[in-house]
């Protein structure tokens, strides 16, 4: 079956070289990378590209996609997700993931259609940024995270984010969307 996106022919991943399948929400991700690299200072082993994530309610379970998480000084230090239309709806269930990617609390998050971007503090929740050229550069994440906590995530707050990441993420999906995997 095939899924929710047109796919226009094939493209080069832009950090690994890969070749993929070149839909509109492809395109997107590989202007991101290039972003990352070309105008925000980022190293491509700094990068780590198409997490899946795996989250669960007591009784499910599901992989969503996490677009990029950046890794400064052995620690992950900012993630961005992708999704097309508003990006207010999706900040709640970001906060989430960077609670569970990881075993500690992940700094800062961005959450862009790939026009527009919402950055977060992901410790408060609070709006820092909002346009794409408001994504930090690698030095002013490094500046940004220097007082970061990285506070390890309890058992039962991990359970509650995996809950409203499952909500958010898996049970209002597209029956057609082929980037959750549900398991």
């Amino acid at each position: 079956m095939a899924g929710h996106h047109l796919i226009l022919g094939k493209l080069t991943d832009y950090l690994t070289g890969e070749i993929v399948d070149d839909t509109l929400d492809e395109r997107y991700h590989q202007k991101i990378a290039r972003m990352l690299i070309e105008e925000k200072g980022y190293l491509k082993q700094e990068i780590v590209s198409r997490i899946r994530l795996m989250v669960q309610t007591s009784d499910k379970k599901a992989t969503v996609p996490v677009n990029f998480k950046i890794n400064l000084n052995d620690k992950t230090k900012m993630i961005i997700k992708f999704g097309p239309g508003s990006l207010v709806t999706r900040e709640r269930s970001l906060l989430g993931i960077s609670r569970l990617l990881e075993a500690y609390q992940i700094p800062i998050t961005v959450i862009t259609n790939g026009e527009d971007a919402h950055i977060l503090n992901a410790e408060t929740g609070k709006l820092i940024g909002s346009s794409l050229q408001s994504i930090p550069s690698k030095y002013e994440l490094e500046y940004l995270t220097s007082s970061a906590g990285f506070q390890v995530i309890s058992k039962k707050r991990i359970e509650i984010e995996s809950r409203i990441v499952y909500a958010y993420e898996v049970d209002d999906i597209c029956p057609c969307d082929d980037t959750i995997c549900r398991l």
